[in-house]
């Protein structure tokens, strides 16, 4: 494996969704008869339609049985929140309007517009083919624990990785912490005392399970090894910080 990165690639935007859609943890619906709040109980079928079990008394069923086409419309948003303490936690919005119908006792949401909000692209509207045809990262359910582990665990191993960030994005930098990562790379958040920004680490080829993903790692902290060590950073550790 040669000392330099040969693969760029980042998630494309249907796949960036669909991994927000399947690793969110929560879900607000608004449509007519209001807005409600679904928290841990979303699922997600192969096609991308998704699936709401609603209590007897939520308005969103009772939308659903008196509407007159029997599909009403609604919106459904989703977060996808940093596992890791970071200012702006929220790493991107997905929004997503269609039309949802009662099915076997769940809500069926079946989108007909799909936009993904987050840095550095802005809003971007998901085809909604490739939307239907794309898989969630396959480290997408374990990033959360990916993340928290080397943060908590190895603050060392972070520090390593900034010797591979541009000397120009670590100026004026307080803390570097990990942000996300896909099977294409790893983000750092480098925050200063004004500001931040995100640095993309990307694996010498693509990671398709947390093996392989060790695996990746390890080569990032070897090219690290061989890399000028940057300034120090001027940390600030605040109690309470993670």
């Amino acid at each position: 494996m040669g000392d330099r990165h040969t693969w760029t690639a980042a998630p494309a935007a249907a796949e960036r969704a669909r991994s927000v859609l399947a690793a969110a943890w929560s879900c607000a619906v608004t449509a007519e008869g209001g807005r409600e709040e679904f928290v841990g109980t979303h699922t997600v079928a192969a096609d991308g339609v998704v699936l709401l079990p609603v209590p007897e008394d939520s308005a969103l069923r009772v939308a659903a049985i008196c509407a007159p086409r029997g599909e009403p419309s609604a919106v459904l948003e989703f977060a996808d929140v940093a596992p890791v303490p970071v200012r702006n936690r929220i790493r991107a919005r997905l929004w997503m309007a269609g039309w949802f119908a009662l099915e076997e006792g769940h809500l069926a949401f079946r989108p007909t517009r799909v936009v993904l909000r987050g840095r550095p692209a802005g809003a971007v509207v998901v085809d909604l083919d490739e939307f239907a045809a794309a898989e969630p990262d396959p480290l997408a359910a374990a990033e959360a624990g990916l993340l928290t582990h080397l943060a908590d665990a190895h603050p060392d191993a972070v520090e390593r990785l900034t010797r591979l960030v541009e000397h120009d994005s670590l100026h004026g930098a307080v803390r570097v912490q990990p942000l996300a990562v896909d099977r294409h790379g790893l983000t750092l958040r480098v925050e200063r005392a004004r500001g931040d920004v995100d640095v993309r680490l990307p694996f010498h080829r693509p990671a398709d399970d947390v093996g392989q993903l060790t695996e990746r790692m390890h080569v990032l902290l070897a090219q690290a090894a061989q890399a000028a060590r940057p300034r120090a950073l001027q940390r600030q550790r605040a109690d309470g910080d993670g």
